[in-house]
């Protein structure tokens, strides 16, 4: 502990210059999983892109102490060795503890558990006076409320304490066929109320085929079980699978997934957004050409690519939650507007109000509970054109509130400062910042909101930008840049893949 500590009281020297000089500051974490362009400071920035370690597992608690900056894969890696997994662990192995807990991090168990702060038992942070303290629901409990979701906006989160569970090896799927769009979302919000499930989760591939996927973590499998797997070279794409698997068939299949090839099954294509990098080089899409691009269609490299290509300028990235009632009308929306197959469909506990998750305030009849939502991810291709892109983003924001969802701020947000702050607490907000010493950082507003026109003055202003709008230039840059990062080794030596298994016996 004594390096982290080391570590943190660095941060907190650094924070505490800028506060005293009374300069606006920036956070280097070191990697993102945000699909905005990011904005370079070579000054006022606070690198704490070294919190990358596991602490400690303790098996007795059932709780792990992480720093911000572990990835997914490493934290399961580690939980494990002692037969333990967070009870929500996001489904690209690139995602950060951190991230998830000051982001939005929603997953196919968090109909069960909630986003992945409400796993967070404690985060210590550093405040936007350099000040170092604990936040826990006994302690701090207003900050550690608020702090889940602000996207790095009232504090540095340093180092999480996180709840473990016991694991299995396999995750039993059932995959339940469904032949219209009502269908789907009702056979979601029937699975959610089956205490016996520990995930649920759907893909429409088109208005008469869509798939809801449960899962039940399980040590044993029937001699006849198939077991299946999807992070090798050879494997399928998971999405693909299950397409194949259930088309043409009304009637529900079941097979066995070890567990970590479940938690990171989209890892491999980036769920489906990998095709539209065939799609952008016209190549062909194929189980061949799929096996021998490998390396580059992990996620880890799709974003980078994505980044250093700035393609993220034209291609929709957005998941969008919404009350189960207004889902149905909300996708026609989309398919008639965007005409993005496939959707991802993920149920959603809510967050307690006040929050900075998605969130709308309808209870169940006890008066109490929040109603879950449905998230609808929607990945793809949008207009080429700047001003019709941007004009498409302004739509779905108006057609989201229209039905009463809210976007996860990972991704383009195009609201203004009012218009923002009439779908959050603003004096809640404003108040955890005042008293937190937060003001010296960007507001969660000014982080996530993007500036068309500042934008459009950057492309003008750089020959590069300039130049990477032009097929196939962008994507050929981003090839470059994501093999120069090594991020596909990572994915290569990923020990969560050996294929002998765990003791979850522990």
């Amino acid at each position: 502990m004594q390096n982290h500590r080391n570590a943190v009281q660095k941060i907190a020297a650094s924070v505490q210059h800028y506060f005293k000089r009374r300069e606006p500051f920036r956070i280097s974490h070191g990697s993102t999983n945000s699909t905005r362009q990011t904005t370079h400071w070579r000054e006022s920035t606070v690198d704490i892109s070294p919190l990358s370690r596991v602490l400690k597992v303790d098996t007795n608690a059932r709780t792990a102490l992480v720093e911000p900056n572990v990835p997914m894969d490493r934290l399961v890696e580690s939980t494990l060795k002692h037969g333990l997994i967070p009870p929500v662990v996001m489904e690209f192995p690139g995602i950060t503890a951190g991230g998830g807990f000051a982001g939005t991090g929603g997953e196919s168990s968090s109909f069960k558990y909630g986003y992945f702060n409400e796993i967070v038992d404690s985060v210590e942070m550093v405040l936007g006076n350099g000040d170092i303290i604990t936040a826990s629901d006994k302690e701090n409990s207003d900050l550690f409320h608020g702090a889940s979701g602000a996207v790095g906006s009232l504090g540095i989160t340093t180092l999480l304490e996180i709840q473990l569970m016991q694991a299995k090896q396999y995750v039993k799927v059932t995959y339940y066929p469904t032949r219209s769009i009502p269908e789907a979302i009702a056979k979601i919000r029937a699975e959610i109320e089956n205490p016996e499930l520990d995930y649920v989760d759907g893909i429409l591939y088109s208005k008469e085929h869509g798939v809801v996927v449960t899962g039940c973590l399980t040590d044993d499998t029937p001699d006849s079980a198939q077991v299946q797997r999807f992070s090798d070279a050879d494997d399928p794409w998971y999405y693909l699978h299950v397409k194949e698997k259930t088309l043409g068939s009304l009637q529900p299949i079941a097979e066995y997934i070890p567990l970590s090839e479940y938690l990171f099954r989209y890892d491999r294509g980036g769920f489906w957004v990998g095709a539209s990098a065939f799609e952008y080089f016209k190549f062909p899409f194929n189980h061949f050409t799929r096996r021998f691009l490998d390396d580059f269609l992990h996620t880890r490299m799709l974003y980078r690519a994505l980044h250093a290509s700035e393609q993220s300028r034209n291609y929709i990235v957005q998941d969008l939650a919404l009350p189960f009632s207004t889902a149905e009308k909300f996708i026609n929306y989309t398919v008639d507007s965007f005409g993005i197959w496939p959707l991802w469909l993920c149920p959603l506990r809510q967050s307690r109000l006040p929050t900075l998750h998605p969130h709308f305030p309808e209870t169940e009849a006890d008066g109490q509970t929040l109603k879950p939502m449905l998230n609808v991810g929607l990945w793809g291709f949008g207009p080429a054109q700047q001003d019709k892109f941007v004009a498409k983003n302004l739509e779905l924001e108006r057609k989201l509130r229209e039905f009463r969802g809210m976007k996860w701020l990972y991704a383009h947000t195009y609201y203004e400062e009012d218009e923002f702050w009439d779908l959050f607490d603003r004096r809640w907000y404003d108040g955890l910042r005042r008293k937190y010493k937060a003001e010296s950082l960007p507001s969660v507003w000014h982080k996530v909101k993007v500036d068309p026109n500042a934008q459009k003055q950057a492309i003008d202003g750089s020959w590069g930008s300039w130049a990477l709008q032009f097929w196939p230039l962008g994507g050929l840059w981003g090839i470059r840049k994501a093999i120069e990062s090594g991020e596909y080794l990572t994915a290569r030596n990923s020990t969560w893949k050996r294929r002998d298994g765990f003791s979850s016996s522990r």
